[in-house]
């Protein structure tokens, strides 16, 4: 449903690792965008590496029902483990995946888990990455809202948001469900449902029926 950076970039549906200047450039980017703060990444869609322009930063943010504090995160459910990878990030971050471990006191799959889920929630980002001496190079991690505190000041109103995340989706894609808005936003599909209508009595919209569901174009 959404655009593909690579395929933008190349022009080339799939990616080939024939063309490793083609890889080579793509893959910078997924480091060197956010560690300038142009973008944010990280596994903030679905669990999969993502880029977020900063523009759309605040609609998503404004359904986590969190105020936008760099500390947000301590009036969440979170596992005992997330909670400490948190809160090492709060205190001491930008931190690299090598050393995270450690300053949250857990052992490394742990804490990648938790990482990765604390992404998701849009509690955790990345910031770029670490170079080393040897082997490969350690993602840099940092608290989502301190990091884009200047675009989280004034959330909007959490529906009016999945809204505005609804039409953004359907003028990528062209023709959406309601399953396909929710796997990206999160939610229920009552909820993507519900927006989408809106779209549709607004003018911005229109529906379909394709036998076992429902689905919308522009």
């Amino acid at each position: 449903m959404l655009p593909s950076l690579w395929e933008a970039a190349t022009g080339k549906p799939v990616v080939d690792r024939d063309f490793a200047p083609d890889v080579a450039l793509v893959w910078g980017w997924k480091d060197e965008l956010p560690a300038k703060q142009l973008v944010c990444a990280g596994k903030h869609l679905g669990g999969r590496a993502s880029f977020v322009s900063l523009d759309v930063l605040p609609l998503l943010y404004a359904l986590t029902g969190r105020d936008g504090r760099p500390g947000d995160f301590r009036d969440e459910e979170l596992s005992p483990v997330e909670r400490d990878v948190a809160e090492a990030l709060l205190e001491a971050g930008p931190v690299s995946s090598a050393d995270l471990p450690s300053l949250a006191g857990h052992e490394r799959k742990r804490v990648s888990a938790a990482a990765a889920r604390l992404q998701r929630r849009l509690v955790v980002t990345s910031a770029g990455r670490q170079e080393h001496d040897r082997g490969w190079p350690s993602i840099l991690f940092d608290i989502l809202p301190r990091r884009y505190a200047d675009r989280l000041g004034e959330l909007p109103d959490a529906d009016d948001a999945r809204g505005s995340l609804a039409e953004t989706i359907l003028r990528s894609a062209g023709e959406v469900s309601a399953a396909d808005v929710a796997a990206i936003t999160g939610g229920t599909r009552k909820q993507a449902a519900a927006a989408l209508e809106r779209l549709t009595a607004a003018g911005k919209a229109r529906q379909r029926d394709a036998g076992d569901y429902l689905l919308w174009a522009l």
